[in-house]
């Protein structure tokens, strides 16, 4: 798999008061760097031919989200139309992960095996609903399986590798 040239750090859940603040859903480990006032962003929604620089005015989290106000935007009808927009840094700006942790796209296309060595399959596509992540595993025989991101199921990941052993759970399948 081809590294992307952006990492997504964030995803405009909604806008906040009247003057151009808005709900961050983070989908970074860094919150408090990746949106210290200063930053600068990409912000990639279909409205926008390209990728837009925005740069952060002010962040403070606020419940499940992050409260960002931008230089661009002073009031609600400039944060408006980018509901749903995902916020990028470029791939130069990486933080390096602390040992034993890895970038979602490192693990895309990696093998999956159980503890006892059975193949599984390749992931294929990560989600993330909520509480905790979910990889969508093409299956070696064809169709496709579910697993949560839990130190119960996955007991191992090697980006290196390409190679993840999960401890298979009743209810898997």
């Amino acid at each position: 798999m081809q590294t992307p040239d952006q990492l997504t750090v964030g995803r405009i859940a909604g806008t906040h008061g009247i003057r151009g603040e808005v709900r961050v859903r983070s989908r970074t480990d860094y919150p408090e760097r990746r949106f210290a006032p200063g930053t600068q962003l990409l912000l990639v929604h279909p409205s926008l031919e390209e990728r837009r620089p925005i740069t952060v005015v002010r962040a403070r989290p606020h419940k499940d989200f992050w409260l960002l106000q931008f230089k661009e935007w002073t009031d609600i009808n400039q944060a408006e139309p980018f509901k749903g927009a995902l916020l990028k840094v470029n791939r130069e700006e990486a933080v390096e992960p602390e040992e034993d942790a890895f970038y979602l796209h490192e693990i895309i296309g990696s093998r999956v095996v159980t503890t006892e060595g059975e193949p599984v399959g390749i992931i294929t596509e990560i989600l993330q609903p909520g509480a905790n992540d979910v990889w969508v595993i093409q299956k070696d025989g064809g169709g496709e399986i579910l697993i949560p991101f839990i130190d119960d199921v996955v007991r191992r990941v090697d980006p290196s590798a390409k190679q993840v052993i999960i401890r298979w759970m009743e209810g898997l399948e």
